[in-house]
C-alpha cells in the first residue's frame, strides 16, 4: 500500500499532493504516527489514490495522506482491531 503526503486547500475544499512529496509505504507511516490515523474521506480526482487519511502527531498537528487502498489495507485494519481487543 502506497501513500503520499497531502495538503488541504480550505478555500477550494480540495486535497492536493504536497510539494516535493514522495510516495511512502502506508504501514510505515502508520507506525511513525503510532497508529493514530483516521480515514476522513474518499478521493477520486488524484491518480489512483482512493482515500484521505489524517494522522495526528504527538503535538496534535494533523498531517494528511492520500492512500491507495486495497485488500491488504482491509486485512491490516482487521488485524490491528483484533490486536487491540486481545484476540490474536
Amino acid at each position: 500500500m502506497k501513500c503520499i503526503h497531502a495538503d488541504y486547500d480550505d478555500t477550494a475544499q480540495k486535497y492536493f499532493i504536497a510539494r516535493n512529496a514522495k510516495t511512502e509505504d502506508w504501514p510505515a507511516v502508520c507506525r511513525r504516527f503510532n497508529d493514530d490515523v483516521e480515514r476522513i474521506g474518499d478521493i477520486s480526482d488524484l491518480d489512483d489514490y482512493t482515500g484521505v487519511y489524517v494522522c495526528n502527531d504527538d503535538g496534535g498537528k494533523k498531517v494528511f495522506y492520500l492512500v491507495r487502498e486495497d485488500k491488504a489495507l482491509f486485512r491490516m485494519k482487521h488485524r490491528h482491531f483484533f490486536d487491540k481487543i486481545g484476540l490474536t
